[in-house]
């Protein structure tokens, strides 16, 4: 149960600050290009490298930690069934340049920015 409450407190807080992101990146940069999400994902893929790293490093003490940092607040921040809505609706709109951008941006930038967050680590 006590897994459980901090799997759910990082999700909590990992969806606050998801909207902020959300609403802080359409207020200075509106357009039909999901940009917030791709932020968001791009910055959860960095996070959860970077948390592993220290895990692996024994510099991220208990389960605990990891359960709310890793499982929780990258889990809830992170926005996989966003981006496949964003997708569907480039989709529907016949924006096959903007889906192709986002997609191939969303999975290459995703990955280099979870092996920063191990490469800021080690």
């Amino acid at each position: 149960m006590k897994a459980i409450l901090f799997v759910a407190a990082g999700s909590g807080l990992g969806g606050v600050l998801r909207y902020g992101v959300h609403l802080l990146v359409h207020r200075i940069y509106p357009s039909t290009f999901p940009l917030a999400n791709l932020i968001i994902n791009v910055t959860g893929s960095f996070l959860i490298g970077f948390f592993f790293a220290l895990a692996e490093k024994g510099n991220l003490p208990g389960t605990e930690t990891r359960l709310f940092l890793m499982t929780g607040l990258c889990g809830g921040f992170t926005t996989f069934s966003a981006f496949s809505m964003d997708n569907i609706s480039l989709l529907r709109s016949g924006e096959w340049l903007l889906i192709s951008l986002y997609i191939t941006g969303s999975v290459a930038l995703g990955l280099l920015a979870t092996y920063a967050g191990i490469y800021v680590v080690k």
